[in-house]
């Protein structure tokens, strides 16, 4: 019964990501978007993901899509006409996506009795028998993340803040220039 939920929320994932390419209207694309962003928490949850499904709601369905909605507000909501679609970059993402499904064909199936949860159940035992004495955090999912991955952290951290830098610079927010005081006086004058 879970795989099917699952199939039925990644057929869903399909069709808005489908309707978001296909959106000219841009309010109805950010909307569709942040349904995506749903979506994806609810398949998170499903396959006990729970830490990434609240990362995925908070983070993608809600501030990404206040931010989406800030833009339009600044800027129109109707994408303009496109000229000619590159063919280079068609082939691009179908080689980049082809590449990442091959990565991904030797990784056990989900739930299956042959992935390193299963077959290493000691690994998860250590951590919760020894993560109070050797981190310190009461708290599981923080000294999991604080300390065991802590470079993983550090990874999604750097990531997050580059992508902060990136929506300032598309913002334009710029600094200001200085103004020579004889430039002021002179307009001061006239």
């Amino acid at each position: 019964m879970e795989t099917l939920v699952v199939c039925v929320l990644l057929s869903f994932l399909v069709i808005s990501a489908i309707g978001i390419i296909v959106l000219r209207d841009l309010l109805a694309a950010v909307i569709l978007l942040g349904i995506y962003s749903l979506i994806a928490a609810g398949a998170f949850i499903v396959m006990d993901a729970v830490d990434v499904a609240f990362t995925e709601a908070a983070v993608g369905a809600g501030i990404s899509t206040i931010l989406y909605l800030g833009t339009l507000r600044l800027t129109t909501d109707r994408q303009k006409p496109r000229g000619h679609d590159s063919l280079v970059a068609l082939l691009f993402v179908v080689i980049s996506g082809g590449l990442l499904i091959y990565g991904t064909l030797d990784m056990p199936f989900y739930g299956s009795a042959d992935s390193p949860a299963h077959t290493h159940p000691e690994v998860g035992a250590r951590y919760v028998e020894q993560s109070p004495d050797e981190v310190g955090p009461p708290n599981m999912v923080t000294s999991v993340l604080a300390s065991y991955r802590g470079y993983d952290t550090l990874g999604e951290v750097v990531v997050v803040f580059s992508a902060g830098v990136a929506v300032l610079g598309i913002l334009g927010l710029r600094r200001r220039r200085p103004v020579d005081d004889a430039q002021v006086i002179d307009k001061a004058d006239t």
